[in-house]
């Protein structure tokens, strides 16, 4: 059959250059194969949307555009949307989807797919929360330029300084749009507030700001010229000049545009509700709260039947719990165990430095001694190199939530797996070993460096975006995959992974009764506190960032359980034939997907299986 697909019209990856509505020329494929026309016109149109965003093009380890911020205005919101919208028409009637192979019919559903989820984020953006305390633009702008952005030459540093005024523009965009949805009735809560205060306070603070240490930004800027000027890559005169170059970004554009973001919260302020509220209480917000659930589990249940499968995976976690209690001997009930393991000096290190890189160490040391044994569990294996850092001290907060960042697919920049360390009584120690895997191998890392390393995969699957449902639950997965593969051999690690796996069934509750169902914060708090170990700081933490992100708290527990139910009926299916490796490489090889594409794909290896 003859298939027609897109000819590459962009003739530079600058956003300038972008015409996303002009009238699209389509070329016959001829002789080549309509899978392969489908992958190749897939690929031009990553590198066309690749265009819009220089931050992207930095994270995968390129240096186009590379003196450039993304545009975070709605003008450009709405172009890229209606870039994707005609990229999605010219798909649809250039390809015959029943004629495509199955590898095929998934690419194309996925494209689908992130059209859809374009979409409902345009439809809501004005009940999104633009700024708040989870590393929301204030922070992770900076943070981007300082971990990501590479300086080996002057070059690359005159586009790290241009990048500093760019920072400025986003800001005050993304201040806009703040202001904006705050007309239309929504505001984020108190605390985000004053989260979002403190954390640009803390940015414009110090050198060159004023006469105090050092600034996390003005850091960066001394580190890069010292390490240029002792690789002769300039001499201590062009060190002086870029230097001031960097102060003048930094003071005149940098900083007046953090301060205006801190003047209009400040002001802003009284307006924000006493008592913290969901998100089903503002303009728009009950239907806000169901395309985020949809967004973040990408099923279709609704908030009740998510409330119902976290009350019955909190019970039946606390059966295994109490197994555990009884197995290291304790005399009490359950919820004195947990206040045993909250607070019993035993299971916190030190609260300083020394107790937080020993905390790092111990992190190492568990994914290190499971990394041997990957090749048991996995045929596909990561390349790129894995760190365990300690959160920046400008963006650190008390109890706050581990994560990860993915390293460049060519492997030049490793992938990160940082920890908050400010409050050393907010980390017990038997839930060390389960986060460790859950951000690094065979977790997050694992899962996110296979996905950039894919090769035959379209790159817009294998590098275009995380969905929350299939990679948090890929990592909840493997925190209990770890035991089969010899991990946790101390009971109370064990049981840490327990308690990290009913947390995120607390989630589900948690989640669901603030947006869905009406309870306070302090409610929250409680209900967490007595199902859990969890010390208070990390719960108020966790319970407030489920207030900013509705619904992505619930995509961990979720996705686990059907990674687990496809597990399980392979297992049924294929009896003896089944292959641990080749499902774990079914489940990684496809990039993030939605769970429904997920299971097509389970579905279509078991067959393959069954044809062998």
């Amino acid at each position: 059959m003859k298939t027609k697909f897109a000819a590459l019209l962009l003739s530079s990856v600058s956003l300038a250059g972008c015409d996303a509505l002009a009238p699209i020329e389509t070329i016959e494929c001829g002789a080549t194969a309509q899978a392969e026309c489908l992958n190749a016109w897939f690929d031009e149109k990553f590198e066309e949307q690749l265009a819009f965003s220089p931050i992207t093009q930095t994270a995968l380890g390129r240096k186009t555009d590379y003196d450039k911020i993304d545009d975070f205005s709605e003008e450009a919101q709405l172009q890229q949307l209606e870039w994707m919208r005609a990229a999605t028409a010219q798909m649809e009637a250039s390809f015959d989807y029943d004629e495509l192979p199955d590898a095929s019919k998934l690419s194309y559903d996925m494209w689908k797919f992130r059209l859809e989820q374009a979409e409902r984020a345009w439809e809501f953006r004005e009940q999104a929360y633009v700024l708040h305390q989870m590393g929301s633009a204030q922070s992770s702008l900076p943070t981007f330029l300082l971990t990501q952005h590479a300086v080996e030459d002057e070059s690359d540093m005159q586009a790290f300084i241009a990048r500093i005024g760019g920072i400025g523009t986003a800001m005050d965009q993304l201040l806009a749009a703040a202001q904006s949805n705050a007309e239309a009735g929504t505001r984020a809560p108190r605390f985000a507030y004053d989260a979002v205060i403190l954390e640009s306070t803390n940015l414009t603070t110090g050198a060159p700001f004023d006469e105090g240490e050092p600034s996390a930004m003005w850091d960066g800027v001394e580190r890069h010229l010292t390490s240029l000027f002792e690789s002769q890559a300039i001499t201590e005169e062009r060190a002086n000049e870029l230097r001031e170059e960097a102060r003048a970004a930094l003071t005149e554009q940098f900083a007046p545009a953090y301060g205006r973001v801190v003047a209009w919260y400040e002001e802003d302020r009284p307006n924000t509700s006493e008592d913290t509220i969901g998100v089903t209480a503002l303009p728009n917000g009950e239907a806000f709260y169901a395309a985020s659930l949809k967004e973040m589990t990408t099923t279709d249940l609704s908030a009740d039947d998510i409330h119902q499968i976290g009350l019955d995976e909190v019970a039946r976690i606390k059966t295994e719990m109490r197994a555990i209690m009884k197995q290291v001997g304790f005399e009490g009930d359950l919820q004195d165990f947990f206040e045993f393991t909250r607070t019993d000096a035993q299971f916190f290190y030190q609260d300083n430095d020394a107790g937080a890189q020993e905390y790092i160490d111990q992190a190492k040391a568990h994914i290190d001694t499971l990394t041997a044994r990957l090749p048991e569990f996995f045929g596909t294996l990561p390349k790129a190199p894995l760190e365990v850092r300690r959160v920046e001290p400008f963006r650190e907060q008390d109890g706050a939530a581990q994560h990860y960042q993915p390293g460049t697919p060519d492997g030049s920049r490793p992938g990160i797996y940082y920890a908050h360390l400010s409050d050393m009584t907010s980390m017990p120690i038997p839930e060390l070993e389960s986060i460790a895997y859950h951000e690094g191998n065979p977790g997050h890392h694992m899962q996110l460096s296979i996905a950039q390393e894919l090769e035959g995969v379209p790159k817009f699957q294998s590098q275009g975006g995380f969905i929350s449902a299939y990679g948090e639950g890929w990592a909840l997965y493997t925190e209990l995959l770890a035991k089969e593969m010899g991990g946790y051999q101390d009971p109370y690690s064990d049981f840490g992974r327990l308690s990290s796996e009913i947390w995120r069934a607390i989630r589900l509750v948690v989640d669901t009764g603030i947006h869905a169902k009406g309870w306070s914060e302090e409610e929250a708090v409680q209900y967490a506190l007595e199902n859990s170990p969890n010390p208070e700081t990390a719960v108020r933490s966790e319970v407030q960032r489920y207030y900013v992100l509705p619904g992505q708290a619930t995509s961990y527990k979720i996705g686990m359980i059907r990674i687990q139910e496809l597990r399980a009926k392979a297992e049924a299916e294929l009896g003896e034939d089944f292959d641990i490796r080749g499902f774990h490489d079914t489940i990684l090889g496809g990039g993030s997907v939605p769970l429904s594409i997920l299971e097509t794909r389970i579905d279509q290896w078991i067959e393959s299986v069954k044809a062998r």
